[in-house]
């Protein structure tokens, strides 16, 4: 499966490839093995833990879950997006600048809220989008928050553990 980011306007964003896992009852889940190459303008770099992206149908937003042991600063990271659509083997989807993040130590914040502000204005994000985004990440937030499936450890914990057989 091919996974495409991009940012309002059709600027090209985040790329990567990843391994369709399977899907429950909170959507499609895809594998980021360890050592999995991402991409966008200008940067490019292999990741050193494995990782699932969670896609739930119809909803506006991504959600990653890391393993542990690597380098990333969070065990849960969800970006706000346009409701992602597949296209054959490809999934796409608009980032919305919007970032739910929790920390390895269970801190939940909301990240890029400036980017966002900026970026509703400069690339003249429609009022509907922006009302979307903001709903989406407050619920998302208060999801993380509370613990409720799948951000309670327990789904992305299934799928993970895929990742790890040999």
């Amino acid at each position: 499966m091919r996974v495409t980011f991009s940012k309002w306007g059709d600027r090209p964003h985040w790329e990567y490839d990843a391994i369709r896992l399977g899907d429950d009852a909170h959507g499609t889940w895809l594998g980021l093995p360890s050592g999995t190459q991402m991409s966008r303008p200008g940067a490019t770099f292999r990741t050193d833990q494995h990782s699932v992206l969670l896609v739930p149908p119809a909803s506006p937003f991504v959600a990653t879950f890391y393993d542990e042991g690597g380098t990333s600063v969070c065990d849960t990271y969800v970006d706000i997006t346009t409701p992602p659509t597949w296209d054959g083997c490809t999934l796409r989807m608009v980032d919305l600048d919007l970032d739910v993040v929790k920390g390895w130590t269970g801190r939940v914040w909301v990240d890029d809220e400036d980017e966002f502000a900026d970026h509703r204005i400069r690339f003249g994000y429609p009022a509907e989008i922006v009302s979307m985004a903001v709903s989406s990440c407050e619920e998302v937030r208060r999801s993380i928050e509370a613990g409720v499936a799948p951000y309670d450890a327990k789904a992305s914990r299934r799928w993970l553990s895929q990742l790890e057989q040999p």
